[in-house]
């Protein structure tokens, strides 16, 4: 069952990232040989009636493409040219790429607003309630009532933001919390205390909860759970480049599983770590890395830039040494996930 949910989960965030792609190649009139889901040897595959695309299904359900005539520097098949998509202009081009990860983000907000609809929302504020008084926030003064308006200088809007620039303290060290008293801000430094049972370290900081049921309330859940995920995807990256956080912090299809696992049982969770998945690969995607779409429009930005297009041999060497270096990733994060399970 487990194995089940997770292919059909990464199936369904890889086949609506793709098909932005092909849609907005099909309207650009740009030829498209194939349609892939997935990669490996082919499992089965299929053609329309006056459709030149192949739709391939393949044995790997880790990815997906889109091939487009005159997207590789090597391609000479007889295609009219104005069907290639380097003799589109940058404007198609930029929509083309773009396209896939769009789509995620709609996934992700539409997985959201149907979670929200069917179980109702916790509206969560940055107001203090409920404080344990063995919790070392209570103990350093602060008390119900109280709002977080920073920790560590870095603004707080709700629990999302809390839960975020905590979990970026791996190794437990102090924290400056600053509190709004009324009219007053004041400034606390707080050293967690570790629960040996869960690895975890415990702030005890607890905020005021408000459940809602109804289709505003989803809409408003999803709007402002997509913008923290988002917030939380460049933080993360941000952290990975400063040294805050290591590679070892990262998953790859082995972790994935294994959340998907401890989720299985609960419709409710299943949604949220779709919805999560689809909008962190929509995220990814747009990063200015060879390889990735973000990539391909970084090369479109600096064919705007230089008033002319790139080499596409340049083009092509530089995504494919981007291309070895995300497989080289991959691999050890996916060894670092495996020796995780012992």
């Amino acid at each position: 069952m487990t194995f089940f949910i997770f292919i059909v989960i990464l199936g369904l965030i890889i086949f609506i990232h793709e098909l932005g792609h092909f849609i907005f190649a099909k309207k650009n009139k740009i030829y498209v040989y194939e349609f892939s889901i997935g990669f490996g040897p082919k499992l089965f595959s299929f053609k329309r009636k006056n459709d030149e695309t192949k739709y391939m299904i393949k044995l790997i359900p880790l990815g997906g493409y889109v091939l487009m005539a005159g997207e590789e520097a090597t391609d000479d098949r007889l295609v009219p040219e104005n069907m290639k998509l380097s003799n589109k202009t940058l404007w198609q081009r930029f929509l083309v790429m773009v396209a896939g990860a769009m789509n995620n983000f709609i996934l992700g907000i539409l997985l959201l607003f149907i979670m929200g609809l069917m179980y109702g929302t916790v509206e969560t504020s940055n107001k203090l309630d409920n404080l344990p008084k063995d919790g070392a926030l209570y103990q350093a003064g602060a008390r119900d009532g109280d709002i977080i308006t920073k920790i560590d200088n870095k603004k707080v809007r709700n629990f999302d933001d809390i839960q975020l620039y905590l979990a970026l303290n791996t190794n437990g060290e102090k924290i400056n919390v600053t509190i709004k008293k009324g009219e007053n801000e004041k400034k606390y430094t707080l050293t967690p205390k570790l629960d040996k049972e869960d690895n975890k370290y415990y702030y005890g900081i607890s905020v005021k909860l408000k459940n809602e049921k109804g289709i505003i309330p989803a809409i408003k859940y999803a709007k402002e759970k997509f913008v923290s995920i988002y917030k939380s995807m460049i933080i993360v990256i941000k952290s990975l480049f400063t040294g805050k956080i290591g590679v070892d912090s990262l998953s790859g299809p082995v972790g994935i599983y294994g959340v998907v696992d401890s989720v299985r049982n609960s419709f409710q969770m299943i949604l949220y770590l779709t919805a999560y998945l689809s909008i962190n690969i929509g995220f990814m995607n747009l990063l200015p890395f060879p390889a990735f779409d973000g990539g391909r429009v970084l090369f479109l930005l600096i064919e705007k830039i230089k008033g002319s297009k790139i080499n596409p041999k340049v083009e092509g060497m530089v995504n494919m040494i981007g291309f070895m270096l995300l497989m080289g990733l991959m691999v050890l994060v996916t060894i670092k996930d495996v020796i995780n399970l012992f």
